[in-house]
C-alpha cells in the first residue's frame, strides 16, 4: 500500500497554487473544475508521479475551524523533506517566503524550519540525518 494522496485545505486555490509552485517549486499536476468545485494538485518535480498534494478550499467550518486552531497553535498542516534545509530556506526565504521559524536543530539529526503558506497553514520542512 502506498500514499499517493493527501490534501491541504487552503482559504484561496489560485493564490495557493501560485505559493506551491512559485515559491515552494512543486509542479502543477492536476486542475479540473466542475461548477463551483476544482480539483486542484501539486506534485514533487522531484517524484512527478508520486504522492500529490491536494489544495482544496476550505469551505467546510469544520475543516475550517481545525485549520485555524493548528495554525494558532503553531503545528504544521503539512511537512516536506529535504536534503538540505539551510539551502531549501535560502531558496525559498529569497523568493518572498515568511519564515515562523528559521531552521533549528530540535534534536540530535533532526532539523526544521517552517513557514506560513499564506493560505492558512503552516508548512515545515524537514532535513533528516543521513545513517
Amino acid at each position: 500500500m502506498k500514499i499517493k494522496l493527501t490534501s491541504v485545505y487552503v482559504d484561496d486555490q489560485e493564490r495557493a497554487l501560485r505559493f506551491y509552485t512559485e515559491v515552494l517549486g512543486f509542479t502543477k499536476k492536476t486542475d479540473v473544475s466542475n461548477g463551483p468545485y476544482r480539483w486542484l494538485t501539486v506534485a514533487s518535480p522531484e517524484e512527478a508521479d508520486g504522492t500529490e498534494l491536494q489544495l482544496a478550499l476550505n469551505d467546510n467550518p469544520a475543516a475550517k475551524t481545525y485549520q485555524q486552531a493548528i495554525f494558532e497553535q503553531g503545528q504544521p498542516a503539512a511537512m516536506f523533506h529535504a536534503d538540505d534545509v539551510e539551502a531549501e530556506y535560502e531558496r525559498i526565504k529569497a523568493r518572498g517566503a515568511e519564515f515562523t521559524m528559521p531552521p533549528t536543530e530540535v534534536m540530535r539529526g533532526v532539523t526544521i524550519a517552517q513557514l506560513n503558506d499564506t493560505c492558512g497553514n503552516l508548512v515545515q520542512i524537514n532535513q533528516l540525518a543521513r545513517r
